[in-house]
């Protein structure tokens, strides 16, 4: 893609920015969704400031309401007019003490107008350009993606640039202290200087202190291009490349030949796009943070039941007491994945649009959602989660290509008795990932009958059975016997409760020869089909082949 197509690219992509995308760059620490009641595929345009003197809102715009206190009536009166208007939200200063009014809610709900909050570690002046920065990055032209990559892992880009250049390859922030490097070269090919880069997590101050007086950053922040420094004694080549978007300098990407090796003949325009591609991934490193890590931390130190729920109530902003639970998520996506980040992110994302303050943490390979502030009443905190629980699996999939499970916990009084709405959940969710079929959300009593099954099947796992029985004799003869199947005729046939017609249909056998394999499978085996007890014991040994088998 040349400079032109560019330009007119970036002309248009601003109104193919959504608010989901946006939000999916910037991250939690810098703002905070509190509802999106007109969905999160709004499109976004800009950001502008309210200005009491300029008082006309601007279409699909973010507006940053600087003075406003969410839980006045003047709040209340600004989200109606950006309504009007048409804007695509409206940003509050953090709220320090207490939750917004719900007459703030209802005017978002009639609005349809997202409310969100910047978050108290990231000031006015920062969140503009990183609002800018994110409108730029969230829409990067398909060419220039980095879709191998999870967003925001930058040693993972460091290497996929590195394969695009023949080099190693270092990322720095804006103080050049190092945020990634490639690990694709070895100790042998590595020179000097970026041996003490990556020891010192920071190129060294005098190399700085150099760079800074020959004009060398001038010259790097201030052009689009990249920069290329000879070889010069024992320091190979290099080429560097600042990372901006929407005016702002994130950061740059530095690459070196490694071991007398040339770089890569288009090592230039490689790093060009690389630059580009980069900008979303250095902006969700640089708003993530270290603050929603700590919550993380602390909300599954709680679901572990080994830490304070004072201490998630602190950092999470949720009441210490209070309805919560926990919801189990299966994507059938692992944490290692590349798909990770943007699951854990589309979670925060839609509980945050249905108004619900969450905390997600990873758990293997499963999900879980923490959801505080529910409603005074069980009832209609029960119904809340069932909600947000429907929604997810109703909405991600589209997103994600891949179905999508939630085990529903029980709600419970308080942050202390997360673990017990956790292993409600998980228990929920087994029993749907067991069972299969269309349903794909579930509490515990809605998978009673399974869950039930899933327990006599653990506790028959270590009962020895005769090996005289008639499902051992079936499975003795079909091991035997090359292409036989009656032990799952046997199953089919007992599963459709002797009904000749729907276990022929299920087998795609005409009737009279499931006829034929029904006696063959009282000859061979000595089952008493007329038998309760009997077709009990061979349903029950057959589940527990399946579970052997990892059926």
């Amino acid at each position: 893609m040349g400079a032109d197509a560019l330009a007119e690219w970036g002309a248009a992509a601003a109104s193919q920015v959504t608010l989901e995308g946006l939000l999916s760059v910037v991250g939690a620490g810098s703002l905070e969704l509190h509802m999106a009641p007109g969905g999160l595929g709004a499109p976004v345009t800009g950001v502008t400031l309210l200005d009491p003197l300029e008082p006309g809102f601007r279409p699909r715009e973010l507006l940053l309401a600087v003075g406003v206190d969410a839980r006045s009536a003047h709040a209340v009166d600004v989200l109606r007019r950006a309504g009007e208007e048409g804007a695509a939200g409206v940003v509050f200063g953090p709220v320090t003490a207490g939750e917004p009014g719900p007459a703030l809610r209802r005017a978002a709900e009639e609005a349809g107008t997202a409310v969100l909050f910047r978050t108290s570690w990231c000031t006015w002046g920062q969140l503009v350009g990183v609002l800018r920065a994110g409108l730029a990055s969230a829409g990067l032209p398909p060419g220039l993606s980095t879709q191998a990559v999870a967003l925001g892992d930058l040693n993972g880009l460091a290497d996929a640039v590195a394969a695009l250049v023949g080099g190693a390859v270092t990322i720095e922030d804006m103080e050049s202290r190092v945020l990634a490097y490639s690990s694709t070269d070895t100790e042998e090919d590595v020179d000097e200087l970026r041996r003490l880069t990556i020891l010192g997590r920071r190129v060294p101050p005098w190399r700085v202190a150099a760079m800074r007086e020959a004009g060398f950053f001038r010259a790097l922040w201030g052009t689009g291009d990249v920069l290329y420094r000879p070889a010069h004694g024992a320091d190979p080549e290099r080429l560097v490349g600042a990372v901006r978007a929407g005016g702002e300098v994130l950061g740059s990407i530095w690459v070196a030949a490694v071991a007398g090796r040339s770089l890569a003949p288009n090592a230039s325009e490689a790093l060009r796009a690389a630059t580009r591609a980069a900008a979303p991934h250095l902006l969700h490193h640089r708003t993530r943070g270290a603050d929603t890590r700590l919550v993380e931390d602390a909300a599954r130190a709680v679901l572990e039941g080994r830490g304070s729920a004072g201490v998630l109530a602190e950092r999470a902003s949720l009441p210490e007491t209070g309805n919560s639970a926990v919801l189990a998520v299966h994507a059938g996506i692992d944490q290692a994945d590349d798909a990770a980040s943007r699951l854990h992110g589309l979670l925060a994302l839609h509980c945050s649009a249905h108004g619900r303050r969450a905390v997600v943490v990873w758990a293997g390979g499963t999900v879980l959602v923490v959801l505080g502030a529910l409603d005074h009443d069980p009832r209609r905190a029960d119904a809340q989660v069932a909600e947000l629980g429907t929604s997810l699996a109703e909405r991600l999939p589209a997103a994600l290509g891949t179905t999508v499970r939630v085990g529903l916990g029980d709600v419970v009084a308080g942050l202390a008795d997360l673990p017990g709405s956790r292993r409600s959940a998980e228990l929920a969710l087994d029993a749907l990932t067991a069972a299969g079929g269309p349903r794909l959300v579930a509490r515990t009593e809605d998978v009673a009958e399974t869950i039930g099954l899933m327990r006599v099947m653990d506790a028959l796992r270590e009962v020895h059975l005769p090996q005289g029985t008639p499902v051992a004799r079936l499975a003795a003869f079909d091991a035997e016997h090359s292409g036989s199947c009656l032990l799952e005729t046997l199953r089919v046939y007992l599963d459709h409760f002797g009904d000749v017609t729907a276990a022929s249909r299920a087998l795609c056998v005409h009737p009279n020869s499931l006829r034929y394999r029904i006696r063959r499978i009282v000859q061979v085996s000595g089952i008493d089909l007329g038998s309760p007890d009997a077709r009990l014991l061979a349903q029950i040994q057959l589940r527990l082949r399946d579970r052997g088998a990892g059926r």
